[in-house]
């Protein structure tokens, strides 16, 4: 005689298993950015803006500055200067000429509520920290992220940022 699952937890595993895929997180870096000296200043840049939505890359690096001075460093916010048609070569220079030690730079992959149902939020970041003496990257980490539909664009982008500054 077969034995017939309960349909209670049938519908306990099926469950399960779309909520573990709805809210998903993956973060890579290649260390803790505590890592960098606090008391050399960091250039902070707006982020590269690859998505369709207006000003996503200066929405992100706000978050960015906001998080970076919560944690102690010295940053020095470039993100509202005309600096959107500088070349990376253009960025490391100008950091040099403020004698900043590290330049912070960037992009945004997306940063848009998927279509559907709950709208849900999502967002995929990358960042590099370059030594300017060096000319060597000291920390990068790339990351995305999505969420429930009552979710904000600005909380999910928060959280993950704060992830991939702590290296989790």
């Amino acid at each position: 005689m077969k034995m017939i699952p309960n349909r209670k937890i049938i519908s306990y595993i099926v469950t399960l298993l779309f909520l573990a895929g709805c809210g998903q997180s993956q973060v890579s870096s290649i260390q803790p950015i505590s890592s960098i000296d606090r008391s050399q200043v960091i250039t902070l840049y707006a982020l590269e803006n690859y998505t369709d939505t207006p000003r996503a890359g200066m929405r992100a690096s706000n978050i960015i500055e906001g998080l970076l001075l919560a944690k102690g460093y010295q940053v020095d916010n470039q993100i509202n200067k005309n600096t959107q048609k500088m070349t990376q070569a253009q960025k490391r220079e100008d950091a040099r000429t403020r004698n900043n030690r590290y330049i912070f730079i960037g992009g945004v992959s997306e940063w848009r509520y998927k279509t559907g149902i709950d709208g849900e939020p999502a967002v995929s970041l990358q960042f590099k920290l370059i030594d300017l003496k060096t000319d060597t990257v000291k920390w990068s980490a790339v990351a995305s992220d999505s969420s429930w539909g009552n979710a904000s664009i600005g909380t999910v982008a928060q959280d993950l940022i704060s992830d991939m500054l702590s290296g989790k």
